[in-house]
């Protein structure tokens, strides 16, 4: 007599873990991040580049929406630089074809006047004057929502996605901080309203998924060529009626996450 096995389900393991510490400019890797209640990932879109008829009386700004900055949603260019930022030191170095081309300290003066001058030639017109390197208030980020919140993607979902669009999708596309696999498609949307585990046990992070993530024309550019070479939007609402992919989480219980933690639903 045969025995029936009982499959047990299969575990959704956070693959990647990326921040962005400026606005609209490249992602960061992280292997191993703390995580604080009520706070975004650490340093992620702490700066952003103003354009020049945003108003902003100093350094250190409250939060205002993506139109008041140089971003993906207007600005492809952008996606062709490379930056990195040093927690220990606040050095923001940026790179063009593997090239270094503007260096400074953005947490003094002189080194945000050095980014600023090479933003600014390198916009040219499109950056409406000259840009201006701000940096959130303590706490805040610099991000589409006014909340400190991670975004989380599900790559089952963008595998699916590229069913309709009918072409590879680089999931940085959509710029989230986690990505999750081991779900089914669009399983996360699921989860809003509930509480999610991620990291070790007796050491990871409780977040509260607040809502889905709505799309605009920045995820049609190119993260690797820095073209506008894809209508996602469009190709979201044609194959399954809305413009959604990712979901928002607020971190109600701190702790660390790592790249390959896995992820709990109660």
């Amino acid at each position: 007599m045969k025995t029936l096995r009982t499959l047990s389900p299969m575990t959704i393991t956070a693959v990647k873990i990326y921040r962005y510490p400026v606005k609209g400019l490249t992602a960061e890797a992280l292997s191993r991040v703390p995580l604080s209640a009520g706070r975004g990932l650490p340093n992620d879109r702490r700066f952003a580049l103003t354009l020049g008829t945003t108003p902003a009386s100093g350094p250190t700004i409250p939060w205002m929406p993506k139109t008041a900055f140089l971003s993906l949603l207007r600005h492809e260019k952008l996606a062709k630089l490379t930056v990195c930022f040093e927690d220990d030191t606040g050095i923001l170095s940026v790179e063009r074809e593997g090239k270094p081309v503007a260096k400074g300290n953005v947490t003094t003066p002189v080194g945000r006047a050095m980014i600023e001058e090479f933003f600014a030639a390198y916009m040219g017109d499109d950056a409406h004057g000259r840009p201006k390197l701000v940096e959130c208030e303590p706490g805040a980020m610099l991000s589409d929502v006014a909340d400190p919140l991670l975004s989380i993607i599900n790559l089952a979902s963008i595998k699916d996605l590229e069913r309709v669009s009918g072409t590879e999708i680089d999931p940085l596309r959509f710029r989230a901080n986690v990505y999750l696999q081991g779900l089914e498609p669009w399983a996360e949307f699921d989860w809003i309203g509930k509480d999610i585990t991620l990291g070790k046990s007796g050491d990871g992070a409780t977040l509260t998924v607040t809502k889905r993530i709505d799309r605009c024309a920045a995820t049609g550019v190119n993260p690797g060529t820095g073209k506008r070479d894809l209508n996602l939007v469009k190709d979201l609402k044609r194959g399954f009626g809305h413009i959604d992919m990712g979901i928002y989480a607020a971190v109600t219980m701190a702790g660390d996450i790592a790249a390959g933690d896995s992820l709990s639903v109660p």
